[in-house]
């Protein structure tokens, strides 16, 4: 490896390991600002709009590139799966349900990924694939039977833990459908047309209601922590995540989900947010270890290479 491809990949590991950090403590932030004035449906909102404002001040900042009708139509989509769904549920999912429990299922994430390549990629699902499969499910399951066994913010909540768990499906869907139209844009022009969408779609429902939230008064340390969520959480990660998507393989970004709920978890318990529970330690072994094991099977194009060396 060259010098040049040497700076690029460690560039594209520090975005990945920023943005999975700067998410982990979204949950707990997040969490606190909708305990104190927020709720689901403002938040969301604010991250949306505030986001969509934010990349196309960005925008005019960066290169031009020409974007012909049909892939700004092909948007819509992206900003869909991608954003008002995505995010609509892990928000609202997280504003009933704890930050720790969140910051579980989002490691949820690359085995939908790898369930949703098989069926659209036609990606090889292998043993080790399978055995992935079988340990995440019964790990977000022993989370899902605890928050309903306790149904509190702290411990959980099975109906914001299967909102966030939709979120994880819904992002990785995203993933799966549009690859191709976001390696041909560059990450301004790509989330410039994906969060204004997600706007027009997402704020002739909502206006009303968070106008009349935020004309209660509202403690300035919501409203710092909200700024967190827009600008760190959501601008900043989106640009960090896609830096480091153009250089590494989808399962080597994945792997950095890890770093989510370590944070998470770290920064809920000291802010008195979340109680750490001995069915949440099992089931995070068995959700970090079948996401491990997905990641590490082998793709079709590792196994196709490996038929060309025989």
């Amino acid at each position: 490896m060259d010098k040049t491809s040497s700076n690029r990949a460690l560039i594209a590991h520090l975005s990945i390991l920023g943005a999975c950090a700067g998410w982990g403590l979204m949950a707990p932030v997040g969490k606190d600002a909708m305990i104190h004035g927020f709720d689901g449906i403002t938040m969301v909102t604010f991250r949306v709009v505030g986001a969509c404002l934010l990349f196309w001040i960005a925008s005019i900042f960066a290169p031009k590139e020409n974007v012909p009708l049909r892939d700004k139509l092909m948007f819509i989509g992206a900003g869909i799966f991608g954003l008002v769904l995505n995010q609509c549920c892990y928000t609202i999912g997280l504003s009933i349900t704890s930050p720790i429990n969140a910051s579980i299922v989002t490691t949820s994430m690359p085995i939908f990924a790898m369930l949703l390549a098989a069926l659209i990629l036609k990606e090889p699902i292998t043993g080790k694939k399978a055995l992935g499969i079988m340990m995440g499910c019964a790990g977000a399951v022993i989370l899902i039977l605890t928050s309903a066994a306790h149904a509190s913010d702290k411990v959980g909540d099975i109906r914001g833990d299967l909102l966030c768990l939709f979120a994880q499906f819904s992002f990785a869907l995203y993933l799966s459908l549009f690859n191709p139209l976001i390696r041909r844009y560059n990450v301004f022009t790509i989330n410039k047309y994906m969060f204004s969408w997600a706007t027009l779609l997402l704020l002739p429902f909502t206006i009303s209601h968070v106008t009349d939230v935020v004309s209660q008064p509202i403690p300035a340390s919501t409203w710092w922590e909200v700024g967190y969520v827009v600008c760190i959480g959501t601008f900043v990660c989106y640009i960090l995540t896609m830096i480091g998507q153009r250089t590494l393989r989808p399962t080597v970004v994945s792997v950095y989900n890890y770093v989510q709920p370590i944070v998470s978890v770290a920064t809920s318990l000291l802010m008195g947010i979340g109680i750490l529970k001995p069915t949440h330690a099992l089931a995070v072994i068995l959700v970090f270890s079948g996401v491990w094991l997905v990641t590490k099977s082998k793709s079709r194009n590792d196994m196709e290479k490996e038929k060309v060396t025989d």
